[in-house]
């Protein structure tokens, strides 16, 4: 991210009056109302104008010299009380251009207009889409969750995870952006999903990945034992003569998203004892010596 004070060319000890001079000759050369076939000008004056949102802010300027935000906005910091931040805030495609001035509450924007182009303009855009993150947790992405967030303008919403949500998936919350000018919609929170991993659990697809440990005499036997699920733990039958590797397949027990069910695949692990005693070491032994075996 560019440092805004080199896109004005003013010197990080520059006062309100040196900035804003500044941004007003950059502003004036640039404007894409004086440049209508201008890309790189039209391109330019947002550089310009979203620099000076910042460092022509007292209280937005701080937080960027402090290192809490960068020259986007977008917090480096995050406050651990919220669940999701503001990474950074771009114009729809095919904005003709932003609005970086919005909020004064004394009409500076307009006067602004009015000392550089010699009239008064009114904007009228839809407002631009925010981007955020949000971390969940592997069962919050697979089964479906409520969360209630914090925007980054304070401002708190709850949010619905379907089920079935994959890792970096966006969710549009329609309306919930910047605000619009000249009475346009307002723009839209597109939120990307960061989906934590699972200290048991995998996933492919639609399906979903474990390893069960089960006992010696469980695989040579058979038995029922407990099995941890994405939606709860249930008892599954391990087969006589069962060896590690061997995998049981619980149909529907996966992924069950809105166009999709995947099925849980629990691999089989045989374990020993911590510490077998002598009396079970001599038994394989003299098994072995009787059964002659090659598992190589």
């Amino acid at each position: 991210m560019a440092d805004p004070y080199q896109i004005l060319g003013v010197r990080r000890e520059a006062g309100a009056d040196e900035i804003r001079k500044a941004y007003r000759g950059l502003a004036k050369k640039t404007h894409p109302d004086l440049h209508p076939d201008d890309k790189a000008a039209e391109v330019r004056f947002k550089e310009i104008a979203s620099a000076y949102a910042i460092v022509g802010d007292e209280a937005k300027r701080a937080l960027f010299d402090s290192g809490k935000i960068d020259g986007s906005g977008a917090e480096l910091k995050p406050s651990p009380d919220r669940e999701f931040y503001r990474q950074h805030a771009e114009a729809e495609p095919g904005v003709k251009y932003e609005q970086y001035w919005r909020g004064s509450e004394n009409g500076q924007e307009d006067d602004l207009f009015a000392e550089l182009f010699g009239r008064r303009t009114t904007v009228k855009m839809r407002g631009s889409d925010l981007s955020y993150t949000l971390a969940v947790t592997f069962l919050e992405a697979v089964n479906g969750a409520k969360k209630r967030v914090v925007m980054g303008d304070g401002k708190t919403l709850d949010l619905s995870i379907p089920p079935g949500l994959v890792d970096q998936q966006i969710l549009r919350l329609r309306g919930q952006g910047q605000a619009g000018a000249g009475g346009e919609k307002p723009g839209d929170a597109l939120v990307e999903i960061h989906v934590e991993p699972h200290p048991l659990f995998q996933r492919n697809g639609n399906d979903i990945l474990s390893i069960l440990a089960i006992t010696l005499g469980e695989a040579l036997a058979g038995a029922k034992v407990p099995a941890e699920t994405v939606t709860g733990t249930i008892n599954v039958t391990v087969p006589k003569g069962s060896n590690t590797g061997t995998k049981l397949r619980l149909r529907g027990k996966g992924v069950v998203a809105r166009d999709a069910k995947g099925d849980h695949f629990v691999e089989l692990k045989v374990v020993l004892p911590d510490k077998p005693d002598d009396a079970f070491v001599k038994s394989v032994k003299e098994w072995e010596s009787m059964h002659p075996y090659d598992p190589r």
